[in-house]
């Protein structure tokens, strides 16, 4: 079985609600889909890199809402929301619902238009779901890897990495430190918040991965 990360940018026609609302503030610029529920009863848990009052303005555009719970955590907010409808195109929902693959959480939206996820299968179902999906947006393929069910430890994005190497240039890892998350924040022109998000998850990926190879 193989593990693959994707990224893909979607026309403005298939793009979620929320997502074409992210693009349009400058409060929240990434939203991560932690669990979602089954197509009959949608219930998600999203974590947005924005303060309570931004993520509330983001949830106007969904119209499906019947109940929302906001919680400020982890430098963002997390948002519980119940919806009547996924509000996605049914052309992507379709392409969800039948391809032979599974998705693995976070799938992370971007105030850009993109979409990162990781899709787990067998290698031929997932190179007919790039092909379909490829149909329907730019997609990019940013990691192909055989799976495992500890998960991927080693495995840093693009993004995450060019955290890292802001972090450097500008003394974050010194001793003692001369440069602090805004400075990162500010060479990566995102939220500090987001900057903080991107060098939490490259360090944990690093370490486990020195960790286990010991």
């Amino acid at each position: 079985m193989e593990r693959v990360a994707f990224r893909a940018r979607y026309p403005d026609d298939l793009l979620h609600p929320f997502h074409r609302r992210l693009a349009a503030t400058d409060d929240v610029s990434r939203a991560d889909l932690l669990v979602w529920g089954p197509l009959s009863t949608v219930s998600t848990l999203t974590w947005f890199d924005g303060p309570t009052e931004a993520v509330a303005a983001v949830f106007e555009a969904v119209d499906s809402a019947t109940g929302t719970e906001l919680v400020p955590g982890d430098g963002g907010t997390y948002a519980f929301v119940h919806q009547t409808d996924y509000e996605f195109p049914d052309v992507l929902l379709d392409l969800v619902a039948e391809s032979p693959v599974v998705y693995v959480p976070p799938i992370t939206f971007f105030d850009d238009g993109h979409v990162a996820f990781e899709a787990v299968g067998q290698s031929e179902n997932l190179a007919t779901f790039h092909a379909e999906l490829a149909g329907l947006a730019d997609v990019t393929v940013e990691r192909v890897g055989e799976f495992d069910r500890w998960g991927s430890p080693a495995t840093i994005t693009e993004r995450q990495t060019a955290a890292l190497d802001a972090a450097v240039a500008v003394g974050y890892y010194d001793v003692p430190r001369s440069g602090g998350v805004g400075d990162v924040a500010e060479r990566l022109d995102c939220a500090t918040s987001t900057a903080g998000e991107l060098l939490r998850k490259a360090e944990s990926s690093v370490i486990r991965e020195f960790t286990e190879s010991r």
